[in-house]
């Protein structure tokens, strides 16, 4: 779902229901460095020097790729809410991504995933963006594109850790 006008193309959002309990969603999507798992973009995260856990003003360097191209941003976590949501703001583009959760009605999880633009896109970014990705409308359809593929692989995630859970908590044979 795209929340903006599509002409502008800056706020995005993605949603998916997971068979599992919103506290191990949490576990598997409040980490960072987990996002190399399910993001087509991003290669690798790490918590920066001193860092020792996700929380409110952690940050952290990701490496990404797109095609060729490659590039390092540099995050904060500017919202932690333990089992409800985590946000973070990308410094090089001002962006802020943010997952949260939210339990559904057959006791499962909705995911939800925004990319949000409170204080626009910065310049370089939107230049860049210009320059390699075919603009910003192109960029942004890539993005929601990625966000769907992510959120289906922390499904996938989630399921096959919760049918685990529930074999090993099983009192039957």
């Amino acid at each position: 779902m795209v929340r903006d006008a599509p002409e502008r193309w800056t706020d995005l959002e993605a949603t998916i229901d997971v068979d599992a309990s919103v506290s191990h969603v949490w576990d598997v999507v409040s980490d960072v460095r987990r996002m190399s798992q399910w993001s087509p973009q991003v290669e690798a995260s790490a918590l920066r020097a001193g860092v020792e856990r996700m929380g409110l003003g952690a940050k952290f360097v990701s490496s990404n790729s797109h095609g060729p191209l490659r590039w390092q941003t540099h995050g904060e976590v500017v919202r932690y809410s333990p089992e409800d949501e985590m946000a973070f703001r990308i410094e090089e583009n001002w962006v802020v991504w943010s997952f949260r959760v939210e339990p559904t009605g057959s006791g499962g999880t909705r995911l939800i995933q925004r990319r949000e633009t409170p204080d626009g896109i910065s310049p370089l970014s939107l230049e860049l963006t210009e320059t390699y990705f075919g603009g910003q409308e192109a960029f942004s359809r890539f993005m929601l594109a990625g966000m769907r593929q992510t959120l289906r692989g922390i499904k996938a995630t989630a399921e096959a850790g919760s049918d685990a859970a529930r074999k090993t908590n099983s009192w039957e044979d």
